[in-house]
């Protein structure tokens, strides 16, 4: 007896260490830099060109980073700290984000300037749409009001409906064929498009979103997975596109484990046990695949399953995504490997992502494969990284009052 009290001992000291080190790099770190150089006070929304160091290079901010700084604030507020504070930001953010976007404008533009005037750099996406319309259901939650949540219904209504058009094209970025530099169906829309409508349901039911849920999982489990070799394939294509044979091949690793922890969110969400059991599987199939055996770390991008070829940098959303998803399985069925996996990704992280040496110990946004050069950072992360410091410190407390 004495020796199992002892070891719970061990394992509730050793959880209120990583307890500690998250609440610290979340309150005493994170959040202190966005304030010092990241949000701006005068018109709201966050300067996203910023080094490690504080030292902003630009005055410019876009889209992706104002909703989803605006997403952090209002969970934060509905989460962790009903502090004034955080609502006021968020609830000035989403002013800018409205003041930004005329009527005749299918997606909010990419970026603008400190004051809100589209710069018309590139054209805006569907991400875009979408992570504003997370922003405003964060905010309808925080601040009790539901005209902000049917708001943001609307928007992943229009973006639903666009995605399914048999038109619709989305311009690639990350892609390994130089040549096609278009899809019409992308593992990453169901991804969002489930993430945020899983949110929206948890604050209030609605049938439209949740049959959109259901199409998105479908998509994600079965349209996705290959055949053959098992994995989740980032590219299809809609009845009647061409999509080349190697994009059989081509596995985003850190959307798809993004995507299966998000769909074992969901299985929570509904209780609904063998659903969340699907998930696990793949998600511990994707990220033994993704686990970089020599250097340590978890590669985000498979070019090529058969030929093994995978982009070797290192990102930090990638390793955070599997924290998030350890954490989800540590939480519901004390799984053992999940732990061990947990474990082993956070200690590397500390190790190679962590700027120990700098003010607010900043987390690089990536680096080569052996994670070896100090560079002195181009933009913070505001949405991966500190989405993964709240979703942690929620489950390590909950896993902390479980553990006998």
């Amino acid at each position: 007896m004495k020796e199992v009290i002892g070891r719970s001992s061990q394992k509730k000291s050793r959880l209120g260490e990583l307890i500690k080190a998250y609440r610290s790099y979340l309150f005493e770190d994170y959040l202190p830099f966005l304030d010092r150089f990241i949000f701006d006070e005068q018109h709201g929304g966050f300067f996203w060109n910023t080094t490690y160091s504080g030292e902003i290079l630009g005055t410019n901010k876009r889209t992706w980073y104002d909703a989803r700084g605006a997403w952090v604030y209002s969970f934060l507020y509905q989460n962790f700290d009903r502090n004034p504070l955080y609502l006021r930001k968020a609830k000035q953010t989403l002013d800018l984000l409205l003041r930004v976007k005329s009527h005749a404008q299918q997606f909010w533009p990419w970026s603008y300037d400190h004051e809100g005037v589209d710069l018309k750099e590139r054209p805006g996406d569907i991400y875009g749409n979408l992570f504003v319309a997370e922003a405003f259901a964060a905010y309808a939650e925080a601040a009790d009001d539901v005209s902000y949540w049917i708001f943001a219904k609307q928007r992943v209504l229009e973006a639903f409906e666009w995605y399914q058009d048999s038109a619709y094209r989305y311009a690639l970025e990350y892609r390994p064929d130089p040549l096609y530099g278009e899809a019409s169906e992308v593992l990453g829309h169901y991804m969002i498009i489930l993430h945020v409508c899983t949110g929206m349901l948890r604050y209030k039911a609605d049938l439209e979103l949740n049959n959109i849920v259901s199409e998105c999982i479908d998509a994600l489990l079965t349209k996705h997975v290959h055949p053959v070799h098992g994995l989740m394939v980032e590219l299809q294509a809609k009845p009647g596109n061409d999509l080349p044979v190697s994009y059989e091949q081509f596995v985003y690793l850190g959307h798809a484990i993004e995507a299966l922890w998000m769909v074992m969110d969901e299985a929570m969400r509904r209780h609904d046990f063998d659903l969340f059991q699907l998930a696990a599987q793949r998600f511990k199939q994707h990220v033994e695949v993704a686990w970089d055996d020599l250097h340590g770390g978890f590669f985000h991008c498979l070019n090529h399953v058969d030929d093994y070829h995978f982009l070797t940098d290192k990102v930090l959303w990638a390793q955070e995504e599997v924290l998030i998803g350890c954490l989800i399985l540590w939480e519901e069925q004390d799984d053992s490997w999940a732990k061990t996996w947990f474990w082993k990704t956070y200690n590397y992280m500390e190790k190679y992502f962590v700027r120990h040496d700098l003010p607010y110990k900043p987390w690089k946004l990536g680096g080569g494969r052996k994670m070896d050069k100090l560079d002195v950072g181009y933009r913070i992360e505001n949405y991966h990284h500190p989405r993964h410091l709240m979703f942690s410190l929620l489950s390590l407390d909950r896993i902390l009052k479980n553990t006998i």
